[in-house]
């Protein structure tokens, strides 16, 4: 009884971690990409802002999905069926 609430005590720290770092992350986007777009437009035509705006765009959905559990290819499922062949495995 003890494990399984320390599994799951585990699990939770872990996705208030991931929620954290997220939030962090989203904060920083907002505040620092109107920054580098408005440098942007003080210094060239080009829209070089653009490819941080994307690229750090990118790395906060992956964050966001990180964090609140959804993964389309290592989903939940994929993950209990692992952890219960695992656990048949006799050599494991």
């Amino acid at each position: 009884m003890e494990d399984s609430r320390q599994y799951s005590y585990d699990r939770a720290k872990r996705r208030v971690e991931d929620l954290k770092s997220f939030y962090y992350s989203l904060v920083s986007y907002c505040l620092v990409i109107p920054f580098l777009w408005w440098l942007n437009s003080r210094t060239t035509d080009f829209l070089w802002a653009i490819f941080p705006t994307v690229g750090w765009g990118i790395g906060l959905v992956s964050l966001w999905m990180t964090s609140h559990g959804y993964n389309p290819i290592f989903g939940k499922e994929w993950e209990e069926r692992k952890i219960r062949e695992l656990m048949d495995n006799k050599e494991f």
